[in-house]
């Protein structure tokens, strides 16, 4: 139960102040979230890539307050494409974006955020890569799918992600496996009332295989956001059954978690992207990482003690 009380504490300012201050935060952080700058991870893009496994980019970055702020999320990830250009990774490196932090929240924000994003979608695809639309609380996903829609007019390559753990997920996910699509499968990581979510990790389990088995018999190309042995087990038989070959699906994690895993089923054969995360504002999705696991969280915990 400690899930829902880690996500309220992504959104004290009490809490991030007490947290970012602590000596030994940083040195957890750096697990997750291995840099602050392009340049610092560009080497970390490279060894990725080097190990035959592939990247998605986020630039962490959400709780913005004015229009400049967007403006400045924007180049970032404008000054990002820019370094992948140089590396001529293609699809192997791709980005993930919160709308949030184009904007999507502030007055008119629904036009901020598509005026901010499509740039870097049209920047992205002319290096030859792409971009996903992430996912975020469920008062943002109409917005966000609509801005999903526009975008793929000129951009039909552009990904999103959807939550397992939403009850309107089913019906998103049987409107989305068409043919060119590309969606991202995740358990789901904000507080949600019941009103729309599940509570329960088995019933968002339960939830996630049957979502999975929509998009791995429809059209599109399935992502798989996990980290769990026995969902990625249970993808490997749905891509066998829907006749699926290798590289008609992927999988993806994070940056720090079961990195034995990633070229364990990259050996094998699998695409296997790995969510990575650089920038400065890491709080929020710091607390989101810890908040899925609870391992995550016995992690940050030791070391805490250790280093205190």
């Amino acid at each position: 139960m400690l899930g829902p009380v880690i996500l309220a504490a992504s959104r004290s300012d009490k809490m991030r102040r007490l947290i970012s201050a602590a000596p030994v935060t940083k040195p957890v952080v750096d697990r997750f979230i291995p840099g602050e700058t392009v340049d610092q991870v560009v080497p970390i893009i490279k060894d990725l890539t080097g190990k035959g496994l592939e990247v998605t980019m986020d630039v962490v970055g959400e709780d913005i307050t004015t229009p400049e702020q967007s403006y400045a999320a924007r180049d970032a990830y404008l000054e990002l494409i820019g370094r992948l250009e140089e590396l001529g990774l293609g699809t192997k490196a791709e980005m993930s974006v919160k709308l949030s932090m184009f904007g999507q929240a502030l007055e008119g924000g629904h036009e901020l955020a598509l005026a901010n994003v499509r740039p870097v979608v049209e920047a992205a695809a002319a290096i030859g890569t792409t971009v996903t639309l992430d996912a975020e609380d469920h008062t943002t996903l109409d917005s966000m799918f609509a801005i999903h829609e526009e975008l793929r007019k000129d951009f039909p390559q552009t990904g999103c992600v959807i939550q397992a753990y939403l009850f309107r997920t089913e019906a998103d996910a049987r409107r989305l496996a068409e043919s060119g699509s590309r969606v991202r499968l995740v358990k789901g990581a904000y507080k949600e009332p019941a009103e729309v979510a599940y509570q329960q990790k088995s019933e968002t389990d339960k939830a996630y295989v049957r979502i999975l088995k929509i998009l791995m018999e429809g059209e599109g190309y399935p992502m798989i956001g996990s980290h769990d042995p026995r969902l990625i087990s249970i993808a490997q038989e749905l891509a066998r059954t829907a006749g699926r070959k290798l590289d008609e699906y992927e999988f993806q994690m994070l940056y720090g978690i079961r990195s034995d895993e990633h070229l364990r089923l990259a050996a094998e054969g699998h695409r296997m992207r790995v969510y990575t995360a650089y920038g400065t504002d890491w709080y929020g999705y710091f607390m989101r990482r810890l908040a899925e696991k609870p391992a995550n969280l016995v992690f940050f915990l030791r070391s805490m003690i250790t280093r205190g």
